[in-house]
């Protein structure tokens, strides 16, 4: 069988970046409509939802995106990449078209636990074939480059949620994040292909992927990653949820900083670009604990009181480093296992690190109540950057991957 495979799946490899991109762009709209639509229906009179009550819808959500990406990635080692990022897009398409007709809170919790079922698993299948199919040593390009279709997602969504309830009603918005997964299926039938390096892998292929995640080397690397992804995750979160009260209580405008989390997620996106190519220069291992680095760097710096255009450039660096370290956390996960458990592996750090997800806005939200959020909330994120590339950076790579480094290249 392992003979047989490039014939069978060489000639549409082309195909599986564009379309892994797509999905992760839908996964990205999906999950950021939440927040738009809670924000509509907190003023809809036939609702009221109250702040309590939507953010627990919120949390719901995420914890189906964390029991999706641990439960998937193992499934998709065994059954198929492709197989299994089409059954999660066709999972959340149906339950976020089904929260366009939910009329109460609890519904609409359900099916949104649902719907991350679908979403937590796009992440683990989509990096392992991107990284399958790009060039050995190209793991941090071809990860932050997927990456930027979330972002363009969540800039839909955002664009389309300033006027689509107003025109069309809140419930359009679900519709519109669900009807392009439907359109996307047969298409993904009939071009996205199997990954030669799945396909060679069934021979070693064990019953069960997650116990090897613990066994030849691999306990510490598995340890280390999760560590790291819980700490990277807290700091997206947690700045993307409070940076606008932690600049006021630093005392800023509040419209200031709400420009400023703007500006830290343009930094993101030009994290990603700039990740990517940096990571194929220097490695993936040198690249993610650099970025670690000067994440805590400029959220330190972030605590000191800058004038004019100093404070804008500072939250911008600080989007740079703190969004991506995470995405290059997934390339490097990508890079360290082997096949037969690669999406296995990077669903365990995606699903663990959704406890940072959920953690990140309590500790903000409670440094703030506690009204020491400035400066310490941005001494506390720094230490957290610290935490997560050290926990990195005791990861080390095999032999071979080590000798294939210093020439430039890692091997899968």
């Amino acid at each position: 069988m392992t003979q047989n495979a490039p014939t069978t799946v060489a000639p549409n490899a082309r195909w599986i970046a564009p379309l892994c991109w797509a999905v992760v762009m839908l996964e990205g709209f999906d999950l950021v409509v939440v927040g738009v639509v809670n924000a509509v229906l907190r003023t809809d009179p036939a609702w009221q939802l109250n702040p309590g009550v939507a953010g627990l819808v919120a949390s719901i959500g995420l914890v189906g995106v964390m029991v999706g990406a641990l439960a998937i990635g193992p499934l998709s080692d065994i059954a198929g990449r492709r197989r299994l990022l089409m059954a999660n897009v066709a999972v959340f398409s149906v339950f976020t078209l089904a929260c366009a007709f939910v009329t109460e809170p609890w519904t609409y919790g359900a099916m949104r636990f649902l719907a991350g079922l679908g979403l937590g698993g796009v992440l683990p299948a989509a990096i392992a074939m991107v990284n399958e199919r790009g060039r050995a040593g190209s793991a941090g390009a071809s990860t932050t480059t997927l990456m930027t279709g979330y972002h363009v997602g969540a800039v839909l969504t955002a664009l389309l949620g300033t006027f689509i309830p107003q025109t069309l009603g809140w419930q359009a918005l679900f519709v519109i994040g669900a009807v392009p997964g439907f359109l996307l299926l047969p298409v993904l039938y009939r071009y996205l292909p199997e990954t030669e390096a799945f396909e060679a892998a069934k021979a070693t292929r064990t019953a069960n992927p997650i116990s090897t995640l613990f066994r030849g080397g691999l306990l510490v690397p598995t340890i280390a990653f999760w560590i790291t992804s819980f700490m990277g995750l807290l700091l997206v979160y947690g700045l993307n949820t409070w940076l606008p009260e932690l600049m006021r209580a630093a005392g800023y405008q509040l419209a200031t900083g709400l420009v400023l989390l703007l500006v830290l997620n343009v930094g993101a996106v030009a994290g990603l670009l700039l990740a990517g190519r940096v990571a194929s220069r220097i490695g993936t291992r040198t690249a993610v604990i650099s970025w670690f680095a000067l994440a805590a760097v400029f959220l330190a710096v972030l605590s000191i009181r800058l004038p004019g255009i100093g404070i804008y450039v500072s939250v911008l660096l600080a989007g740079v480093f703190v969004f991506s370290s995470q995405v290059l956390v997934y390339a490097f996960v990508a890079e360290r296992y082997p096949a037969a458990v690669r999406a296995t592996a990077i669903g365990s750090a995606s699903g663990v690190g959704r406890l940072g997800a959920i953690v990140g806005p309590l500790v903000g939200g409670q440094l703030i109540a506690a009204g020491v959020g400035y400066p310490w909330g941005f001494y506390v994120f720094a230490i957290v950057a610290v935490l997560g590339g050290a926990a990195v950076a005791t990861v080390t790579m095999s032999r071979t991957e080590a000798a294939a480094d210093a020439e430039g290249a890692v091997p899968r």
